[in-house]
């Protein structure tokens, strides 16, 4: 089995060999590519404005690429390549193959439409609830729509706007059971489970609902009034107050849906988000000044190749497939050929379109709404939230890494005195805390407080320890991180960025710069300093790995410095010099332990005579011996 193993790799080299030898004999102009596996099927388009230079960098040093790139490369037996009169005409093909064959490497354009309904059910006391493909067989349905965001939207607000339940209590089975909960109180729902709302009243509001949904607010608020006015005339003023509540929740939901996006025109705001396994892209359509529609596309392992590739690919492969294409699309960030991409749309529409990455205002707003929602997407069905997906994709592009860190390794170092000093390292495994995997170190080639020495020291360790275990997948120094932070400015990064790169590891290294009140201020890379007060997911995350990791080294040193004073104390025992003190913390761990043992357990330590054993009880028992639980473990 191994021999056939070592055939097999052999194998893939002479062919990656002949691959790389075929693309060195492609021309410098521009086209496209076609990527295939050993069954010739076609499992990537690409486009190149110099193919030969484009196609030739798979096959270079095919170690070094990222994992979905060189997943592909290893899946490539064949290519073949069309060349173009211009890159334009190279995109516009690109296009054009991807929707014919899509490939497998490609970004496969999956969303959650369907067809969506407004389902009123059941017949008496009926919610008016969002319904997907196959509603109840006797409910009365208004649709379909290709829009899930629409129908979620309209049935969220036409329940706010007339007060209907949204709760789980049947009715009339559990009128007058429990108290009503809490939207009664706060005036978003009438209370049917109190009994008080006749059937025949309620149908009617239920009516009034739909007529809402079909016609809009402007009759419904019309036919409300004249109903208000005829309760107060007949003296009903219960009925009275329940219309003119209706009417001033119609009215707020319809003012709110016309100033959310006063100053946006007609436009699409697209954003992406990642978790480190998949991309979410989110396109919001604002039509009218209002949100409209809201459409996801999830993206697997295969499918993009980088942040990057999605965008560019879905923004392009969207609106050609067909979609309406609006005079703005407001992106996140820009990306490689946005130009051609803009000029292709232009001709499609007829019309100019643009692209562009706002800045701020109203437009940055809605393109924050766009990732905030893909974040959420990632999230979903996760052990983190929405809030760790969106700090650590925007802390990836801070930083500008391929991905966001999922595994971030931190390190300090701490000293009370130049004869205690030690580091400690902690872990943030998908923006939390990861404390079975902290460790700490002491100093033990340095002599003085030389931090910028004591810092290469624990790195070099730790990359060393990850050379030993790798093959170890329990072991916490046999991964990688995606990220090293180190306490401290550029004069760390520059001290400790030599060690790294002696490795041959390739791991992103910044450091944690502080302002005068020991408080986060920046980020130092070997570049300089990188602001990051105003991006406050990114800020705040990294402010508390900051903080951690301070503590955890401070809390060591501290410790550390307690054992160095308490062993300097046990040696003025008789008996009991620097060795046999450090034997007794071997054993006992903790001074609370050494003061909780018997005198036969203080003797049962290995190199303890009786009179010694017998002199220590009596020191550990006399008044002021501190009660201290500290642990002193060798690291």
């Amino acid at each position: 089995m191994a021999n056939g193993r070592q055939e097999e790799i052999e194998a893939r080299r002479e062919k990656l060999q002949s691959l790389a030898e075929k693309a060195r004999q492609l021309p410098l102009e521009p086209g496209v590519y076609r990527m295939r596996d050993k069954s010739g099927r076609i499992i990537y388009v690409g486009k190149a404005k110099a193919l030969r230079n484009r196609v030739s960098s798979y096959f270079r040093s095919v170690e070094k690429h990222t994992e979905k790139v060189y997943n592909m490369v290893m899946n490539v037996w064949d290519f073949d390549t069309i060349i173009c009169d211009s890159e334009f005409e190279a995109l516009i093909l690109e296009c054009s193959l991807i929707k014919q064959n899509d490939p497998k490497y490609n970004i496969l354009l999956k969303d959650d439409k369907g067809y969506h309904y407004i389902q009123i059910w059941p017949k008496d006391w009926s919610r008016i609830t969002a319904q997907k493909n196959k509603p109840q067989e006797d409910a009365k349905l208004i649709g379909p729509y290709i829009s899930s965001f629409a129908v979620t939207e309209t049935v969220d607000e036409v329940n706010k706007a007339f007060c209907l339940p949204t709760c789980s209590r049947k009715f009339p089975q559990d009128f007058g059971k429990g108290r009503p909960c809490l939207n009664y109180h706060i005036h978003q729902c009438m209370g049917v489970c109190t009994g008080k709302i006749p059937l025949e009243e309620y149908q009617e509001i239920i009516a009034q609902a739909v007529d809402f949904i079909n016609g809009g607010s402007a009759e419904t608020l019309k036919r409300l009034k004249s109903q208000m006015e005829q309760a107060a005339e007949n003296l009903d003023f219960e009925k009275a107050a329940r219309c003119r509540d209706r009417i001033s929740a119609i009215q707020k939901t319809s003012e709110r849906q016309k100033v959310v996006f006063t100053h946006v025109e007609d436009m699409d705001a697209a954003a992406f988000a990642q978790d480190g396994e998949s991309i979410c892209g989110v396109i919001l359509k604002i039509r009218g000044q209002r949100l409209r529609d809201k459409q996801e596309f999830l993206l697997g392992k295969n499918e993009a190749l980088t942040l990057a590739d999605a965008r560019r690919e879905l923004v392009m492969r969207y609106y050609a497939s067909g979609e309406e294409i609006p005079r703005l699309i407001a992106l996140d960030e820009d990306f490689e050929d946005s130009d051609l991409v803009q000029r292709m749309l232009q001709d499609k529409a007829g019309r100019k379109v643009e692209l562009f990455v706002p800045a701020r205002g109203d437009n940055r707003k809605l393109v924050e709404m766009a990732r905030n929602n893909a974040s959420q997407r990632l999230a979903n069905n996760k052990p983190y939230s929405n809030r760790d997906v969106a700090a650590l994709d925007e802390l990836a592009r801070l930083l500008g890494l391929e991905k966001p860190p999922r595994y971030i390794e931190s390190y300090d170092i701490s000293n009370i005195g130049s004869d205690t000093v030690v580091a400690g390292m902690v872990v943030f495994e998908d923006g939390r805390p990861l404390k079975n995997a902290y460790k700490r170190f002491s100093i033990k080639t340095v002599a003085g407080t030389d931090d910028y020495a004591s810092m290469c020291e624990v790195i070099s360790r730790r990359i060393n320890r990850y050379f030993e275990e790798k093959d170890q997948p329990e072991s916490t120094f046999g991964r990688l991180p995606d990220l090293i932070l180190l306490d401290g400015g550029k004069g760390h990064v520059s001290s400790v960025e030599p060690v790294i790169r002696a490795s041959g590891l390739d791991i992103p290294l910044f450091g944690m710069v502080k302002d005068n009140r020991h408080k986060t201020r920046a980020i130092a890379g070997d570049g300089g300093e990188i602001a990051i007060s105003t991006f406050r997911s990114a800020f705040t995350l990294v402010s508390k790995i900051q903080e951690e990791v301070h503590r955890y080294s401070i809390a060591y040193s501290r410790s550390k410095h307690q054992k160095t004073g308490f062993v300097m104390e046990l040696t003025t025992i008789p008996g009991i010099g620097q060795t046999r003190a450090k034997k007794l913390f071997q054993h006992f761990k903790t001074i609370k332990a050494m003061k909780s043992a018997s005198q036969e357990e203080l003797e049962a330590v290995p190199g303890m005579t009786k009179k010694t054993a017998q002199a220590l009880y009596l020191f550990l028992h006399e008044e002021g011996v501190p009660q201290r639980e500290s642990s002193f473990e060798n690291r």
